[in-house]
């Protein structure tokens, strides 16, 4: 199970595109995964046929823990081996993952270039060996790869380097005096630490196959599948009638965990206002066509709102209602740009997609990057990147006639908008009651970075924009 984030610590395997026995090329789209709240494809690191699956579809399983293995035609994997997969320190060089995202760097990074010298052997010195698990391998940037792409371990090449480094050449030396091996009985000999260098291969021209491989290790089966423990059997007995018991999904798990976070982190408090939309629900009227000929997309109301708290956010003097803490609040980080976080409803959760930009974007441009990254949210085809990086949120459930709500921040975000429903309601206008579409907006703020009177000049400007509206155009 590959490792997506630093936070990630299981995975759900929503879907195998590949089926045991189907032959895989490297770069195919073996699986689909859900990790926190991102749905995510997963490619073949290797070449071969799927021999084994280890967990099927709807597994939640742990970070680097083996699912599956990819070998050569004919071969098979038997519980027995499967079931000895499961040290993490074995799994990096055994199970089928990728490796975990390494994240840009920011401009508090240095930036160094690494470069690959040419090993060079001082007079009189001889290549160092470092045993298997002796800590960590002292090795170039080439080397590390090449040994990687090839399934060796750094720590059985002998360095030339100073102090022993392992170089390139280092590499490519010692994989010409390895035993010939098929892929899996390479990957099963890691999995249970098997020297290869000490068996007798006998498969065709001495090719070291599983067979070998179970033979050295002498594997015997498990004594029996893991079947329901007794305690189980008990607790679901003594459920009452009509009762159901279902683990949280990684999903759940996400939100369950971040919204804890975020209600037990932040002191917050929340301003209500209504806005008439009496002039926002015209210009949508005016744009809605314009809009589609030129995207194809219709103009929503979440999209004037979107970029009305743009606009707002975008002013200097609302520069702490786009902030985050950072250094165990210590700090705070200001941005001079707006990612925009939009909560979107799922059957089984909400995810949080983010319009990245959204300050640069005209309302043609804006429509067509939320839709787009709604959908994909809506579909489970959100990338780790399109939920990350959010400076602000908004939710709306408005169209559910929710009328008011106090809306929970998106950490690290400073507040959160909540969008309630357009109710006809009267109001006193130039001292006569008249009825207008009055809406309601809910904005809760994380009091240890905004104070009450900044949160209501925000509400007020973003008030005046929204019944002004076409500010939105210039």
């Amino acid at each position: 199970m590959p490792k997506l984030g630093v936070d990630m610590s299981e995975g759900e395997i929503i879907e195998w595109k590949k089926q045991e026995g189907d032959t895989v090329a490297e770069g195919d789209i073996l699986l689909e995964i859900m990790s926190d709240k991102t749905n995510m494809e997963i490619e073949a690191e290797d070449s071969g046929v799927l021999v084994k699956i280890v967990h099927p579809a709807g597994d939640t399983v742990p970070v680097t823990q083996v699912i599956g293995y990819i070998g050569e035609a004919g071969e098979v994997i038997e519980a027995s081996s499967a079931s000895q997969s499961v040290s993490a320190a074995v799994q990096k060089t055994a199970s089928m993952t990728v490796p975990q995202e390494v994240p840009q760097a920011t401009e508090t990074q240095a930036k160094v270039p690494v470069q690959e010298s040419a090993p060079q052997v001082q007079a009189g010195s001889t290549p160092t060996a470092k045993p298997q698990g002796s800590g960590k391998v002292r090795a170039t940037p080439a080397a590390r790869k090449l040994a990687a792409e090839q399934g060796i371990d750094l720590g059985q090449v002998p360095g030339t380097g100073p102090h022993g480094r392992v170089h390139k050449d280092d590499v490519e030396n010692f994989k010409g005096t390895q035993p010939k091996v098929t892929p899996l009985a390479r990957k099963m000999a890691a999995d249970l630490g098997v020297d290869l260098t000490s068996i007798s291969g006998t498969g065709i021209f001495g090719k070291v196959t599983k067979k070998d491989i179970l033979a050295a290790s002498q594997v015997t089966a498990p004594a029996q599948a893991a079947t329901p423990t007794s305690e189980v059997l008990k607790a679901k007995a003594s459920l009452p009638e009509g009762v159901d018991i279902k683990p949280m999904s990684a999903m759940r798990k996400a939100i369950a965990k971040g919204m804890t976070n975020s209600y037990l982190t932040a002191p917050t408090f929340t301003l209500n206002y209504d806005i008439d939309m009496t002039n926002l629900m015209a210009l949508r009227k005016q744009v809605i066509d314009p809009i589609m000929e030129k995207t194809g997309q219709k103009v929503t109301f979440t999209d004037l709102i979107g970029l009305a708290v743009v606009r707002t956010l975008m002013k200097p003097e609302h520069k702490y209602l786009n902030a985050s803490l950072i250094n165990d609040v210590k700090d705070i980080e200001l941005h001079r740009f707006v990612n925009l976080g939009i909560a979107v409803g799922l059957d089984d959760g909400l995810v949080v997609p983010v319009v990245h930009g959204a300050d640069r974007m005209s309302l043609s441009e804006f429509v067509v990057a939320s839709k787009d990254v709604i959908k994909k949210a809506q579909d489970g085809k959100l990338k780790a990147a399109e939920m990350s990086g959010s400076t602000f949120s908004i939710t709306n459930l408005g169209m559910f006639g929710t009328k008011s709500f106090n809306p929970i921040i998106n950490q690290p975000n400073s507040a959160i908008l909540g969008v309630a429903a357009t109710v006809q309601t009267p109001v006193v206008v130039d001292g006569e009651i008249v009825i207008r579409p009055i809406m309601q907006l809910c904005l809760t703020i994380d009091h240890r970075i905004v104070d009450g009177m900044n949160g209501a000049k925000f509400m007020v400007d973003l008030k005046h924009i929204l019944e002004n509206p076409m500010e939105l155009l210039i």
